[in-house]
């Protein structure tokens, strides 16, 4: 049995609008990832698009309490990959992954192959420093198997309290379903070490028409220990993403409380239509998500600050 909670979420509006700032990086903000540089600014991540659509890695520095941009990077730090390589069409972030005193960004790789279905992979790069990134290997980090059949989508690590990892990450178990929408959830994974993973399947329970295409996990741990995760997800009755929420005492038994995000779509501007891929952290004894809004983050992302007090900290 799970821990549940009521939540609510304060909008403090669009971040980050995106801004054609070279070829490689011209639409889209996805993915939102925050390092925290000094004092109250940070340096968040994303990633952009070229004019194929292809995605890459690049960054801007903002002080999210005054919400001010304070530098945007031109270029990427890390783009997509070359014809024969798992990230061809693009690299979607996941998380940061802190082990061995490395950090290490774990992301999507996508392949897009004509008259097929879209398909990922998760790779890992390394980051020397606040804006250099390096693949650390040319195949997958995790790949399909029988355990993930199709498939793979953005990854999130945390380390449990008795130094061990787990891992949350999106699994395609079909491209069809009777409502049309493909099936897409969320397994986990184990590790001792940080490095090597041995999976365990399905995480998130999921249900046709209600919640049946997860993405983007992002979890945080309370001082009880109790997990949290918020995500986003589509129904399959024609809505588009929305964020929903789940929490497990042990980060491994997961029970579903869709509605008990706080945070949902806005009456009208760039968040209006849907919301998604959220990502958790802490700054200054509050606790913030980064997300994204209209058109998978072609208007960019936003911040909102947690409202629920105590039970989290």
């Amino acid at each position: 049995m799970a821990v549940l909670r009521s939540f609510q979420w304060e909008k403090l509006g669009q971040l980050y609008k995106p801004k054609a700032l070279c070829e490689k990086l011209q639409t889209h903000a996805a993915n939102p990832l925050a390092i925290h540089l000094q004092d109250d600014v940070y340096r968040i991540f994303f990633s952009g698009r070229d004019a194929q659509n292809r995605s890459s890695v690049g960054f801007v520095d903002i002080d999210i309490l005054t919400q001010s941009i304070q530098y945007m990077h031109p270029q990427p730090v890390f783009e997509y990959g070359a014809a024969d390589s798992f990230f061809v069409h693009g690299v979607s972030i996941g998380c940061a992954h802190y082990v061995g005193g490395k950090t290490l960004i774990l992301f999507m790789g996508w392949q897009c192959p004509p008259g097929e279905h879209w398909r990922g992979d998760i790779g890992v790069l390394l980051m020397e420093n606040n804006n250099s990134m390096v693949l650390q290997s040319s195949v997958p980090y995790l790949s399909t198997d029988e355990i993930d059949p199709l498939s793979l989508s953005y990854p999130w690590v945390v380390k449990q309290p008795d130094n061990s990892f787990m891992m949350y990450y999106g699994s395609t178990l079909s491209w069809e379903s009777p409502n049309g929408e493909m099936i897409h959830v969320i397994n986990q994974a184990s590790s001792s070490d940080g490095i090597n993973w041995v999976k365990h399947g399905l995480a998130i329970p999921y249900s046709l028409g209600e919640a049946q295409a997860f993405s983007r996990p992002t979890v945080f741990v309370d001082k009880h220990g109790h997990h949290h995760m918020w995500f986003s997800y589509r129904s399959g009755l024609g809505t588009q993403y929305r964020i929903g929420y789940a929490s497990s005492f042990d980060g491994r038994s997961w029970e579903l409380a869709l509605h008990q995000a706080g945070i949902d779509v806005a009456n009208s501007g760039w968040d209006s239509e849907m919301i998604e891929y959220p990502f958790i952290f802490t700054h200054k004894g509050q606790i913030y998500m980064l997300y994204n809004g209209n058109g998978y983050g072609k208007t960019g992302f936003g911040l909102a600050r947690l409202q629920t007090k105590s039970p989290l900290r």
